[in-house]
């Protein structure tokens, strides 16, 4: 999550909060009063609520329209949030669940943070390893059994090969552990699990950047 949380009040002009949108290069304010979130504000919210391009309004009646209107006039006041110890999961559910890109994040009534879509792939970026040098071994297991996991962990051992990071994904029945591996690696790991009877391959879809 961003903990860096802008937020405006409801008696916020509606031609500031555009500005600091823009200045932060965000798309949504936490309306907070008296310490307590009581609304959500976006950009789409605002473009929304302002006059079509059809309107008879000049150019200066429509900004005038702007610095007249506060955030309490368009804001939504049913704001979806997640606490602060509940799992990403959870706030992915959410967001999907409700089609919404934010979610401010709470803690004892006060809000912490905001969770938003980037935030989300940002975190999968950083659970894969994504951005540190290295290639990918997948294990197709077919038959899933108890250990599985252990047997590939002691033959890594065994081999003095380290293991970066593991997901375990599926395709159709087909469980696939994906093993984040040094570059150098990835050719004797699955060399290696391949001897020990594993169906296991280099991976040549996903070769993260040096």
């Amino acid at each position: 999550m961003s903990t860096n949380v802008i937020t405006v009040t409801p008696e916020t002009k509606i031609s500031i909060a555009v500005n600091i949108m823009k200045e932060n290069d965000i798309h949504r304010l936490p309306v907070i009063d008296d310490g307590q979130l009581v609304g959500l504000v976006t950009e789409g919210i605002i473009q929304a609520a302002s006059p079509s391009k059809a309107t008879s309004l000049s150019i200066y009646e429509y900004n005038y329209l702007l610095n007249k209107m506060t955030v309490k006039e368009v804001m939504t006041t049913i704001v979806r949030t997640i606490d602060a110890d509940d799992f990403l999961e959870d706030a992915i559910h959410e967001m999907r669940k409700y089609q919404i890109g934010v979610l401010p994040v709470m803690s004892d009534g006060e809000t912490i943070g905001i969770i938003t879509n980037n935030d989300i792939l940002d975190a999968f970026l950083d659970v894969t390893d994504y951005n540190e040098p290295g290639t990918v071994v997948q294990v197709f297991i077919r038959k899933d059994r108890t250990g599985v996991i252990y047997e590939i962990g002691k033959i890594m051992a065994e081999n003095g090969l380290n293991i970066q990071t593991l997901m375990v994904t599926h395709q159709g029945t087909t469980k696939v552990v994906e093993i984040h591996v040094d570059k150098k690696d990835g050719f004797s790991v699955a060399s290696k699990l391949s001897d020990a009877g594993f169906d296991a391959k280099e991976s040549e879809r996903y070769k993260r950047p040096m």
